[in-house]
């Protein structure tokens, strides 16, 4: 009834494909990051943890654990990458209120946990988009907090050679398709870099699975239903990931939406909702998912329940649509990184000491990273218009075929 739309997702999907089908061979996260992959198999150390709350679902064949396994080493790694990810917000707010940062700048600090859970579920061939809320996610995929801070300056030594900026990070070799300016336009991409993910993979082979984040305001845009619908129909592993931080914007989920139970919004696409502030809950829900999509079943619908402690982006305060008690009785009941340091505290792992000195450790970290990052020197003009079209196509198929480029053979 409408073709211009399916044309418009196909591009979408064709696109991503693309950029699949010439990535480079795979290879480990930043240096600082690549311990985390070392947690596959547990020690004799091993602790058992209650999940803080159970796991609710719509349509789901399969049940979920009501506690999660983890040791003294995995728990300091994640505390010690959702702790850098802190500082390095509370950065780049600095920054940006010192106007070295310019631009939009959307800041993910309170939902760390979100990240951190899916990562330790997740291994390096399993793609990655999400929305502009993406400095976390960058990090933890390929990046480093002075390559971060480098593209928010505008240098080239940035992540995307300073010209995309804070909603545009990007690491192909790690597969991390990026963050995306415009409201929900990420979902689409990801059900291309599953389509992708499907098709290089032999039949009855474990796939790797493509997973597209957006927020609560953007559950209900068109493009969304459409992905789903043609995602279901191929049975692609694809994970729509709703990161409900409560407020799309100003406006809180019960004033913007009539269905604010997310991970119901797939009909008969299984969904389930779990606490994002738990990053061990947020790890298994994830590892779940990824079994059922990697599997062959088709996508799966996931809502994480989370809370962003700034506002929707630096020109926004946050505090004229909730007020201040609201956020420091979530900081103080909920957050992320303090449930992580209490798990270690109280199992007697590690001493309240021992984690102040990582976090000395770390915040020192993060400045020397900036002043680093502060060095370097904005892309020259020559370079302005490069990396727009790729190098050494042939042929590109537009909708109208006679406007189509170069030759086929």
């Amino acid at each position: 009834e409408h073709p211009e739309k399916l044309i418009d997702i196909s591009i979408a999907i064709l696109f991503a494909i693309t950029m699949l089908s010439v990535r480079n061979s795979m290879s480990m996260r930043a240096a600082n990051f690549k311990s985390i992959f070392s947690m596959k198999s547990m020690s004799s150390d091993a602790i058992e943890i209650a999940l803080t709350r159970a796991f609710e679902t719509h349509q789901i064949p399969f049940e979920f654990p009501s506690k999660a396994v983890t040791n003294k080493e995995e728990l300091l790694n994640y505390f010690k990458i959702m702790y850098t990810m802190r500082r390095m917000e509370i950065t780049c707010d600095t920054e940006y209120k010192a106007r070295a940062i310019r631009g939009f700048c959307h800041l993910y600090d309170g939902q760390e946990a979100v990240a951190m859970g899916t990562e330790a579920a997740f291994d390096e061939k399993d793609s990655w988009i999400t929305s502009y809320r993406c400095h976390c996610i960058a990090l933890i995929r390929g990046g480093t907090c002075e390559s971060v801070f480098a593209e928010l300056f505008g240098f080239k030594e940035g992540m995307s050679k300073g010209k995309g900026g804070s909603m545009h990070l990007y690491s192909k070799k790690h597969n991390f398709f990026g963050g995306q300016g415009i409201v929900g336009a990420q979902v689409p991409f990801g059900a291309g870099l599953a389509f992708a993910n499907k098709y290089n993979t032999k039949p009855g082979d474990p796939m790797p699975v493509s997973i597209a984040m957006y927020g609560d305001g953007a559950a209900n845009q068109g493009q969304i239903w459409e992905s789903a619908n043609m995602a279901s129909l191929w049975k692609l592993p694809m994970i729509f990931c709703i990161e409900n931080n409560q407020y799309g914007m100003g406006t809180s989920k019960e004033r913007s939406s009539s269905n604010n139970l997310y991970y119901t919004m797939g009909n008969h696409i299984p969904g389930f909702r779990m606490d994002g502030m738990n990053v061990l809950m947020v790890r298994e829900g994830m590892r779940k998912a990824k079994e059922w999509c990697s599997s062959g079943n088709g996508p799966i619908y996931i809502e994480v329940d989370t809370y962003r402690y700034h506002g929707h982006s630096m020109s926004d305060p946050g505090t004229t649509y909730r007020n201040r008690d609201e956020i420091a009785s979530m900081r103080t009941a909920r957050d992320p990184i303090e449930f992580v340091k209490n798990l270690l505290v109280q199992n007697d792992l590690v001493s309240s000491q021992e984690l102040k000195g990582i976090e000395k450790d770390i915040r020192k970290e993060v400045q020397d990273a900036l002043k680093k990052a502060k060095a370097g020197e904005p892309l020259s003009v020559e370079h302005i218009g490069t990396d727009i079209f790729t190098e050494g196509v042939s042929y590109i198929r537009m909708p109208d075929r006679t406007k189509s480029f170069g030759s086929i053979m």
